[in-house]
């Protein structure tokens, strides 16, 4: 802490599906060096994930935007030249186009086969990867009061990123299936809000002593306070196909956060809006992605997500420009223009199909299309 104020440091976790080079289905079981191999460039900034087809990164503590971005552009680099060795590839999506969850493993660890015997079938379905963000906020109080308040734009955020349309091969009409698969486990979804950090450890514990969770990193709601570090833990967002794309939705957290801690040093604060209210939005986010506009509840009406954007652009320039994540932010009109990787993939497959293209061949051509996106690191 430097002057009270929070440190904001970020950092960036991403999964990805691994699939084969040539067929395009998921590697229901890659080969042990792969992963080895990866540990032995990555260290712990690379892990397994719930599935063996799964595979996480997660870049070291940054203290801007611009340097997060470029440790994870190097991570991923990193996943995807060493993959190709073995004829695999990595793709930045939250589901894959045709693959069935019932095909595949989970990984061989004591907390996995832990997860797999308590939750059975809710969480073998679990084909599903997500980005995170976290940002150091040290103050624990502070931490829990910025929680509360930042529950409002996590629809926002998710609307940025969907990627996951297609679920075992069919279109679902979500632009993001990904949370329909996560929302059937326990203890996910919007938080409460507490009336400080006490009142959320009390409710920890409730679940700890009751035998129910082993600590807070078993509670995996679409924020929460990180246990294993001074951050706030954003999770909500699918996993972005593009690098910049995550980029631009980190920083706006970031400064979303910052906004909101600017606001309480003037003695304001935003205001709290019931689960049931930002639970709407966040369904809106999940069917309609950008594409219907979100429910701005001071003004009582839907808002067209072109203009939402050009609000929190300006909502958050202050921040923006004390964090040197300008052109991150400015990035957001990209996005909001162009669509999400949802609207690229389905895109992509409706083009196969009126091009004579039968299903499958159609959905291989998605995945192919997410493969080479992942890969590209080039502003789009």
């Amino acid at each position: 802490m430097v002057g009270g104020a929070p440190t904001l440091t970020v950092g960036i976790e991403e999964e990805y599906l691994l699939i084969d080079a040539e067929t395009g289905e998921l590697a229901a079981d890659p080969p042990k060096e792969m992963f080895e191999k990866c540990v032995k460039k990555l260290g712990d900034q690379v892990a397994h994930e719930f599935l063996k087809s799964q595979i996480e990164v997660n870049t070291a503590v940054a203290r801007s935007i611009p340097e997060a971005t470029q440790m994870l552009a190097e991570l991923r680099g990193t996943i995807v030249d060493i993959a190709a060795e073995f004829d695999l590839m990595p793709i930045a999506a939250s589901t894959h186009p045709f693959s069935h969850w019932s095909e595949q493993g989970f990984t061989d660890m004591e907390r996995y086969t832990t997860i797999a015997n308590d939750l059975q079938a809710v969480v073998r379905r679990l084909l599903i990867c997500g980005m995170h963000v976290h940002v150091g906020i040290e103050d624990d109080e502070l931490r829990i009061d910025l929680m509360n308040q930042v529950r409002y734009f996590l629809p926002h955020l998710l609307a940025l990123t969907t990627s996951s349309p297609f679920w075992q091969g069919e279109n679902t009409g979500l632009k993001s299936y990904r949370l329909s698969v996560w929302d059937e486990m326990p203890r996910t979804g919007l938080p409460n809000a507490f009336d400080s950090y006490a009142e959320y450890e009390r409710h920890v514990a409730a679940l700890v002593n009751a035998g129910i969770i082993e600590d807070a990193t078993k509670l995996w709601w679409d924020i929460r306070p990180s246990a294993r570090f001074p951050t706030l833990e954003m999770r909500i967002c699918d996993v972005c196909t593009y690098i910049h794309d995550a980029a631009a939705v980190a920083a706006l957290y970031c400064c979303i956060i910052r906004m909101l801690w600017r606001l309480k040093t003037k003695n304001q604060r935003w205001r709290q809006y019931a689960v049931m209210l930002i639970a709407e939005n966040r369904w809106r986010a999940q069917r309609y992605g950008l594409d219907e506009g979100l429910v701005d509840f001071g003004r009582g009406e839907i808002v067209p997500y072109g203009d939402l954007v050009e609000e929190l652009i300006d909502l958050v320039n202050e921040d923006a420009e004390a964090m040197g994540c300008m052109t991150e932010i400015e990035n957001l009109r990209k996005i909001a223009k162009r669509g999400t990787s949802a609207h690229r993939q389905v895109r992509v497959y409706e083009e196969s199909i009126q091009n004579g293209a039968k299903k499958e061949a159609a959905l291989a051509t998605v995945v192919n299309h997410l493969a080479a996106e992942t890969r590209d690191f080039s502003e789009v």
